[in-house]
């Protein structure tokens, strides 16, 4: 179900009401639904929220993510406004309702989808990671059947499981690439222990990109995802806060020890989002059920500013 966000959640401090240049998130952002957005002819980025943790239930993990839309948001306001004057608008959230997992699914892929045809660079913050699925519809949709798409995943693991029984959180790019030839898939971030053999084998088997946690280096990241990003069309950017370690993210469901590092992170976001190829980014797995003094929420928040200030870096190369 799709549905308006309560344009009140957008509040902090304000030490300006007229000067630009002393505004925060929420005296930028311009909540609008998706319909409204279409008529709006100037460059722009949109903000969509999927609140859905039933792929995560689905998958065996902690519930919570459902919330994160909204937290995340809460912890955005305040964040000072850096960027041009490229609009930003909120549209609102996609709600899962009860275990209708794929429906919310569709509904996402449809908003997602009038949102790139409006002209508008993507940002779903879900939710589960099953969030990627429906955005991936949605960018299909938008770009066509003989488009390459890039799914770029900066995680901890494949999701690359089966789904003969249901899908769920861990199935989704298995989804894509066994239903879509023209989908390509590089993923960083890889814990070596967080994955099975079958996993690796499988990802092998299905032309799998992929970067080990403990084998990353700048210099050889970037290389290797720009190699990727050369290959496709459009570049759908995805981004599973589990890749994280726990020290730096513990709200996720699956927290890791030896995950990365906030700033590794952070230099990836810049990189990717100011390529001309990617039009969407999304940002899963924040449980604020489970955080600890809002440390992943916020964190998560700061995350989708370094993709909205990169998406306007990019515009302007």
């Amino acid at each position: 179900m799709y549905k308006e966000v309560d344009a009140s959640i957008w509040s902090g401090r304000t030490d300006h009401l007229d000067r630009r240049d002393s505004f925060r998130y929420h005296q930028a952002v311009k909540c609008i639904t998706t319909q409204e957005l279409k008529q709006i002819s100037d460059k722009k980025i949109s903000i969509i929220g999927f609140e859905c943790d039933e792929g995560v239930r689905r998958n065996k993990g902690r519930i919570g993510a459902r919330k994160a839309p909204n937290e995340i948001r809460k912890q955005l306001a305040n964040v000072p406004w850096r960027g041009s004057d490229t609009f930003l608008f909120d549209v609102g959230n996609v709600t899962c309702e009860g275990e209708l997992l794929e429906a919310a699914q569709l509904e996402l892929g449809n908003q997602v989808k009038d949102l790139l045809n409006a002209n508008s660079k993507c940002i779903v913050i879900g939710g589960g990671h099953e969030t990627l699925y429906g955005h991936y519809l949605g960018v299909r949709e938008s770009v066509g059947k003989e488009a390459i798409i890039g799914l770029l995943n900066i995680d901890a693991h494949f999701d690359l499981r089966e789904y003969e029984d249901q899908t769920s959180s861990g199935t989704m790019f298995k989804q894509i690439l066994d239903g879509d030839p023209n989908a390509k898939y590089f993923v960083c971030g890889i814990q070596r222990y967080g994955n099975t053999t079958e996993l690796f084998n499988r990802a092998d088997e299905l032309g799998v990109t992929y970067l080990h946690e403990d084998e990353m280096t700048p210099e050889s990241t970037v290389e290797e995802i720009r190699t990727f990003i050369e290959k496709c069309d459009v570049i759908l950017f995805t981004l599973c806060m589990d890749v994280l370690s726990a020290a730096h993210a513990p709200g996720v469901s699956a927290p890791s020890p030896f995950g990365l590092e906030a700033n590794t992170v952070r230099g990836i976001i810049r990189f990717v989002c100011e390529d001309p190829k990617v039009s969407s980014f999304n940002i899963c797995e924040v449980n604020p059920d489970i955080d600890e003094n809002n440390r992943t929420v916020k964190l998560g928040a700061n995350f989708v500013n370094e993709a909205v200030i990169s998406f306007q870096k990019g515009e302007i190369k």
